[in-house]
């Protein structure tokens, strides 16, 4: 359920936030008669429309578009059922006979879809207990499991300790046991499930800017107004989402919508430096030559999908 055929035509249009990826990989769309998958951690929820950046109404009716709108914000949306569910995207496009462009700034979300990530199981029940034990105990724990762990997990590390011995109790394996799959060198070294080509936007020394104008433009938009009707549906993971985490203080009243506006300015750029570490690891990326004006940007991506072979054959 999962792979497209090997003629399927995939690029991705990857890249910081408020970067210009979306134009680009409209644009990309319509010339080519595509498709668009979004790998959006958050344009999965349902009424987070403002807040992520969705594709406007008209844009989804012009082109189509998948993993949008899956879930309700209250649900936690697991990246594994994310890779299922692209994955089939991706196979009934190609079925189709159309190109995939795959657009969006979540780089494991990306990878999810391209790479032999396998996801180990997880239960919030045993994640719990394990999270309620003393560090020196789950480390213990997790040596007695595997007393080479240490080699593969931060120890040091809390989250990481009780995330690996989460998986340990579950029947997931060793971190020893999942670092000799061969799968993990794979994935280590950036070698692909599928036939890919990967064009990077990031606008540089402008991208603040850019992320002022875009939250001021949310912010006219009702980003506020969708955050107030949205407080009480917002489950753990959608409550997390950057513009949402810092407009619901601002709907509880504890903040003006300036010190909303400021905290979210921070929190994406923060989040842009994450992006675009992330993405900077990855050696498949061809990042563009910025350029200022969308049509300049557009005829550049021309340009190098002209000479890529997974597009063009």
């Amino acid at each position: 359920m999962g792979s497209p055929r090997p003629s399927a035509r995939i690029i991705a249009v990857l890249g910081p936030t408020a970067s210009g990826k979306s134009d680009l990989g409209m644009e990309l769309a319509r010339r080519s008669d595509g498709e668009i998958v979004s790998v959006d951690s958050m344009q999965v929820y349902r009424g987070m429309d403002i807040g992520t950046a969705k594709p406007s109404p008209d844009e989804q009716a012009e082109i189509r578009h998948h993993m949008i709108d899956l879930v309700d914000p209250d649900e936690d949306y697991a990246v594994a059922e994310f890779q299922r569910t692209g994955r089939a995207a991706i196979a009934a496009i190609a079925a189709r006979e159309r190109p995939v462009v795959i657009v969006g700034g979540s780089g494991l979300y990306f990878r999810s879809l391209v790479d032999p990530l396998r996801f180990p199981p997880s239960d919030a029940a045993v994640r719990a207990a394990v999270r309620g034990m003393l560090r020196s105990d789950a480390v213990a724990e997790l040596l007695e499991a595997d007393p080479g762990a240490g080699d593969h997990v931060d120890l040091a590390n809390p989250r990481r300790v009780s995330r690996a011995l989460e998986v340990v109790r579950l029947g997931g394996g060793t971190p020893t046991e999942r670092a000799a799959d061969p799968l993990f060198e794979q994935v280590k070294d950036y070698r692909p499930e599928m036939r890919f080509t990967a064009i990077g936007v990031d606008p540089g020394d402008a991208l603040g800017d850019r992320v002022e104008r875009r939250i001021d433009l949310m912010l006219r938009d009702g980003l506020v107004e969708e955050v107030a009707g949205l407080a009480d549906q917002l489950g753990r993971t959608a409550s997390s989402a950057v513009g949402y985490r810092q407009m619901l203080p601002v709907v509880a009243g504890s903040w003006s919508v300036r010190e909303g506006r400021e905290a979210t300015v921070r929190a994406t750029m923060a989040l842009a430096r994450k992006q675009r570490t992330y993405f900077g690891r990855d050696p498949r990326i061809r990042w563009l030559d910025w350029h200022p004006d969308p049509a300049a940007r557009h005829a550049t991506a021309s340009r190098l999908i002209g000479e890529m072979t997974s597009w063009s054959s």
